[in-house]
């Protein structure tokens, strides 16, 4: 193993991270020439993943090597009404030959080979040693070909590039940006991935939520317009805490914090060196192949015609948009609108189903978007429009029914008169999920009110009337989140589909199976080797004294504090690990966090930034209270090297703005 270099120090990832701040805050459009380095060691990847997005359709691949992309064994081509199983076992006694020779090849010495094992030997080149042949047997991949895909995002993209270009260009961020929707969906704004990135920038949930509205009546990510605004955002946010777009992409699909790490491993944010030689169980092949993807589909993106011919893509999608006075069901939009539904559900992605349903109603100061041509809707005509009985100050309360013996979803739905699957869907419940006595059940608005006084009916209560949910679901949400990463991350990196319904399944990505996109938390919640961990923001002893099993004093005494001495955010502190282990100590720690921010994302998100210049006597907790009452945890994600237990004045602060959620419609 190469020897590692010597980590940078705090202060100067502190210069570099304000210098990249200041860049960003002093300098309209940061963006340069030289943003998406193309290093001429990465070419090989690049050309690689150029052919899969040009020369092979869904129909045919390459078996490669994982590491080295300049080494394709061969073509792979399938009939086009093979099955899958099929497909597996071509795919399989092809790799197990490309093995037995990469075997007899190590073997050989100076023996003569075959030609086809000679063949084999020349793609290695000069790195084509025996121990180095020896361990290619076990990174033998197959990668399926992504052309056909590839073209009908081109088409598609033309209805949004227009609006993605606005807007990278008025958040001063690169416009090479607006081709990595080809790499994360093919444009497909309805794109759903197994573990639940959703939208044509596949934003997981809890990272959405921090840009975006997603609730019980409305997902942004489904929106093409504002999931664009909130990627941008994003983009912004990871290129402010790594410094580089190189990072800043990888970071899209490994996480911020993962990009993080991987700069402290290696003591460099050299792009190669950190595709080269970071060693993280979770830094697989979709992460090491992120950015070249993407400089590939940047190259096909601004020649398409060298690639495919002739491309027509579809016009920019247009329309007006008009903000919805208060709290409207759809069918009442419907009629005073006068416009089809099937219009109005193309125009709007991210109303969902129970939206359409009946079972909720549009949010109060949702923009509606409406066909541009046709009659021109302001608020006011709106609102003059409607009966004040069709405006409602909130969405419908759900029932609830406790489940008694016998009862099932099936018979429940018959009493109530509720289609099943409606039932099911509001319950988070499969259709066939059997009932546990004493389960309350979520009922629609409407439920026989004769049957609810005599069963146990009770209104609910929790969910805010700006559109959000409570605290107790984000928290769920965010644990489901968490644990479907966990799943998907083991899952992708041993899959290698063999057609394009098999990827789809796994990811609607081009490419490799991606590992889904990580939390945007840049915080380094690991326990380092001498037992101590980094203070984070909202921590205590009291925390860490119940995650530890051990009293609060017992962790004084080891860290020599007096009763009156705060624990401060940023400092390192001694822990004991004789009952609990690291890792179940880092999942506590972590979830802990998840849910915090679940909850607050709940209710809140970002809106943009502004830099704050700091000033004599001024702490963590002045700043955020100047912020609005900005959550400690949120600035310090924001600063992540800035030292807030001495913060000197002149220091450059990064402020999140925050709205409510829903005030913006």
């Amino acid at each position: 193993m190469r020897p590692t270099p010597p980590k940078a120090g705090p202060h100067a990832r502190a210069v570099l991270l304000l210098a990249a701040i200041g860049l960003f805050a002093a300098v309209p459009g940061f963006a340069n020439p030289d943003a998406m380095p193309r290093p001429a060691a990465l070419e090989p990847d690049v050309q690689f993943w150029i052919r899969v997005y040009t020369q092979a359709d869904t129909n045919s691949g390459f078996l490669h090597d994982q590491y080295n992309l300049a080494v394709v064994y061969e073509t792979v081509h399938f009939a086009p009404d093979s099955s899958q199983s099929a497909r597996e076992r071509d795919v399989d006694a092809r790799r197990e030959r490309i093995a037995a020779a990469l075997r007899r090849i190590a073997a050989a010495g100076d023996n003569p080979l075959s030609p086809e094992d000679e063949r084999i030997k020349d793609l290695w080149g000069a790195a084509a040693t025996p121990s180095r042949l020896r361990e290619a047997v076990d990174d033998i991949r197959f990668q399926l070909g992504q052309a056909d895909r590839f073209r009908a995002g081109l088409i598609r993209s033309g209805a949004w590039e227009t609006h993605i270009a606005e807007t990278l260009a008025n958040r001063g961020l690169p416009a090479e940006l607006a081709v990595l929707p080809h790499v994360e969906s093919s444009f497909n704004p309805a794109a759903y991935s197994k573990v639940g990135a959703a939208g044509m920038w596949q934003f997981m949930r809890s990272t959405g939520r921090r840009y975006m509205r997603i609730d019980s009546s409305v997902d942004d990510r489904l929106d093409p317009f504002r999931s664009t605004e909130a990627a941008a955002q994003l983009l912004g946010y990871n290129y402010r805490v790594l410094g580089t777009w190189p990072l800043a992409l990888t970071a899209w699909n490994h996480g911020t914090a993962g990009m993080l790490r991987a700069k402290e491993q290696l003591g460099t944010d050299d792009i190669v060196t950190i595709l080269r030689r970071y060693n993280s169980r979770t830094f697989g092949f979709a992460s090491r192949n992120f950015y070249v993807s993407f400089l590939a589909a940047l190259d096909i993106d601004h020649n398409p015609e060298k690639y495919f011919g002739e491309v027509q893509k579809q016009s920019e999608a247009k329309f007006q948009v008009v903000p919805v006075p208060g709290y409207v069901s759809m069918a009442t939009l419907e009629h005073v609108l006068d416009v089809r539904a099937d219009t109005l559900r193309a125009l709007n992605p991210a109303l969902l189903r129970p939206v359409w349903d009946g079972q909720l109603r549009v949010p109060r100061d949702y923009h509606l978007r409406l066909p541009l041509d046709g009659e021109q809707w302001t608020p006011e005509l709106l609102a003059h429009q409607l009966n004040p009985h069709e405006l409602y100050a909130g969405q419908p309360q759900p029932k609830r029914y406790k489940v008694q013996d016998g009862d099932t979803l099936a018979r429940l739905a018959d009493r109530y008169g509720v289609p099943i699957e409606t039932l099911a869907r509001m319950n988070r419940l499969r259709v066939s999920a059997a009932l546990k006595v004493g389960r309350t059940i979520n009922l629609p608005e409407g439920a026989t009110q004769q049957l609810a006084a005599s069963t146990g009916v009770a209104p609910a209560g929790g969910a805010a009337e700006t559109g959000g949910v409570p605290a107790a679901v984000a928290q769920r949400e965010s644990a489901e989140d968490a644990a479907a990463i966990a799943t998907i991350t083991v899952v992708a990196s041993r899959e290698q589909p063999v057609s394009a319904a098999q990827a789809e399944a796994l990811s609607p990505a081009l490419g490799p199976a991606a590992e889904p996109q990580h939390d945007a938390d840049p915080t380094d919640y690991s326990v380092a080797a001498d037992d101590s961990i980094r203070v984070a923001a909202e921590e205590n002893l009291g925390y860490y004294a119940d995650w530890l099993e051990v009293s609060a004093q017992h962790l004084r005494d080891l860290n020599h504090m007096s009763a009156r001495k705060p624990v401060l955010v940023g400092r390192r502190l001694k822990l004991d690990f004789h009952k609990v282990a690291h890792d179940a100590f880092e999942q506590k720690r972590r979830d802990f966090h998840q849910q915090l921010q679940a909850a607050y994302f709940a209710a809140h998100r970002i809106s943009g930034t502004e830099i704050y210049i700091a000033r004599s006597g001024d702490s963590l907790w002045t700043v955020t209270k100047r912020a609005k009452q900005l959550p400690e945890w949120l600035l310090v994600q924001y600063n992540p090297d800035v030292d807030f237990s001495e913060l000197r004045p002149g220091t450059q602060i990064v402020i999140p703005r925050v709205e409510e959620v829903g005030s913006a419609g």
